[in-house]
């Protein structure tokens, strides 16, 4: 993808991440907020939640994403310091998603300390 097809529209970015940081109650209640997002791509604090951003990422707005499975390798622990989470589309379909995504600390970006696969179930805005 080049860089010019992942620039996201402001107003598009904007409503994925004010959608993330109010609507979904589990980020709401940990405080999770987007801090860079394009299409395909983008860093969070939670893996899950950087997965399911990424697929927003590629869909029209109105469209959902449900988590169906994820599966997460813990590599090392966490030190209580910043920690991102990096997400990458696999693939993305009609009704599925795929996705890789890796936790590191921001103080050492070279070295996961988890990574992960993860499936999202798609809802179509217009399919409902």
């Amino acid at each position: 993808m080049s860089d010019g097809q992942r620039v996201l529209d402001p107003a598009v970015r904007g409503s994925i991440e004010r959608f993330f940081a109010e609507e979904i109650p589990f980020n709401r209640f940990l405080g999770v907020r987007l801090v860079f997002l394009e299409r395909g791509w983008v860093i969070a604090s939670v893996l899950d939640t950087a997965a399911g951003a990424s697929a927003f990422s590629e869909l029209a707005l109105g469209d959902r994403v449900s988590t169906v499975d994820i599966r997460v390798d813990d590599l090392r622990p966490a030190r209580l310091e910043d920690l991102y989470a990096e997400a990458t589309i696999k693939r993305i379909g009609n009704r599925m998603g795929v996705t890789a995504i890796r936790a590191y600390h921001a103080s050492d970006p070279g070295q996961s300390v988890a990574e992960a696969m993860g499936v999202y179930n798609i809802r179509r805005k217009h399919d409902r």
